[in-house]
């Protein structure tokens, strides 16, 4: 049911809403370009576009979106949504494998997507919900688990009074379902996405000063043990310290000297030792030493003033 219009409404707002209460799609298409909201022809009964560059053909001309509609008069009618139109839309799905409406609800009872400035039921029983784009670019997005759709820049809507027929045999018309009654705002669209699934967290590796020493010493003796394949065994040994979460500083001077020790350059036992620690925590942050940095002397002995690593 519609709600009534606040006399403080968006002039552009309440146009729109006026168009979707037109009686067929090419009245509605033309009251929404004289709103300035580009249109486009779709098929009829269907979603997807008639002509050749679809939404990118969208346009507030009389005189094309005359021509369109006279070359297609059942077509159904569609915005492209973003800064262009001017709206973002929260597609909130209802599908046999699930309903958004829940996430929405939870995203309302948050303050991320209360300030719409009208809300439209599709012919699947969901809804789209209208914001005022903020002027600023928001990328489209789509959480298939969540059942909510994120349409802004690079993105489109089929609109009232438009008819669909889908596969599963259902149909329908997009028709208005309420018109705000309070303060009309944007929708952050990434703080939505994020509330409605949560980025996962990055992995903490905490270093483990316990054994450090033991380890890696335990570690540079099977590296003097022999001779051969001294790359790929002291990339196996940095790996296990970092896997035991061992300190990086430690690895670098008693691993490092084992493996110069076998003719390796410092510079060569650094670098397979830091990737053998990328290698094992991809997440954590690693010393990124200059083009003529090392850590450690032949010897085993540091040079003053070593990088410190950064594993958390």
């Amino acid at each position: 049911m519609d709600t009534p219009q606040p006399a403080d409404l968006d002039p552009r707002i309440r146009a729109v809403v006026a168009a979707f209460r037109a009686p067929s799609t090419a009245d509605a298409a033309h009251a929404l370009a004289r709103a300035g909201v580009p249109v486009f022809p779709c098929a009829p009964r269907a979603k997807y576009p008639r002509t050749r560059r679809g939404f990118q053909d969208a346009t507030t001309d009389p005189g094309t979106v005359a021509w369109m509609w006279r070359q297609w008069p059942d077509a159904n009618v569609a915005i492209p949504t973003g800064r262009v139109s001017g709206f973002d839309v929260v597609d909130v799905d209802t599908h046999e494998t699930g309903s958004g409406q829940a996430a929405f609800d939870g995203a309302l009872q948050h303050g991320l997507a209360g300030g719409w400035a009208f809300a439209v039921h599709t012919p699947h029983a969901g809804l789209h919900a209208f914001f005022p784009n903020p002027g600023i670019e928001q990328r489209s997005w789509a959480l298939s688990k969540a059942h909510v759709d994120f349409r802004s820049d690079g993105g489109y809507i089929v609109v009232p009074p438009s008819y669909v027929e889908y596969d599963d045999g259902t149909s329908g018309t997009y028709r208005l379902a309420a018109v705000a009654s309070g303060p009309v705002s944007p929708v952050d669209g990434v703080a939505l996405r994020d509330f409605l699934q949560p980025p996962r967290p990055r992995p903490v590796f905490a270093p483990n000063p316990s054994g450090d020493e033991e380890a890696a010493e335990r570690l540079a003796r099977y590296l003097l043990s022999e001779p051969g394949y001294r790359h790929v065994r002291l990339f196996w040994a940095a790996c296990r310290l970092a896997e035991e979460n061992h300190d990086y500083d430690v690895a670098l001077s008693t691993l490092g000297a084992a493996a110069v020790q076998l003719g390796l350059s410092p510079r060569e036992a650094e670098r397979t030792i830091r990737n053998a620690y990328r290698h094992a925590h991809p997440h954590a942050a690693h010393p990124t030493p200059g083009p003529e940095s090392s850590t450690f002397e032949p010897g085993g002995r540091r040079r003053p003033n070593p990088p410190q690593a950064v594993i958390s």
